[in-house]
């Protein structure tokens, strides 16, 4: 999968949420970690972004685990970049 520059925009369309607090986690994975996933944790942030505002705040508050395991070590590393 090319990042074309038109991706790019789409996908920070799509970091774009009804919550404050997950608009600056995705966004800020998407500026500061996106460039450097594989090809295949790529495809699975972009299958995050299809999930619920409420159900991500609940992943990424560790309150439950994502439906589909393959999406953890992806939602910890949106949940770290925060910190970084």
């Amino acid at each position: 999968m090319k990042d074309s520059s038109e991706n790019r925009r789409r996908l920070k369309w799509k970091c774009r949420r009804g919550m404050l607090e997950l608009d600056e986690l995705l966004q800020g994975f998407l500026e500061k970690k996106y460039d450097v996933l594989s090809e295949n944790d790529k495809q699975i942030f972009e299958e995050i972004l299809e999930t619920s505002d409420q159900d991500l705040y609940e992943y990424f508050m560790k309150h439950t685990p994502p439906m589909d395991g393959r999406h953890q070590h992806v939602i910890e590393a949106i949940r770290t970049t925060v910190t970084d």
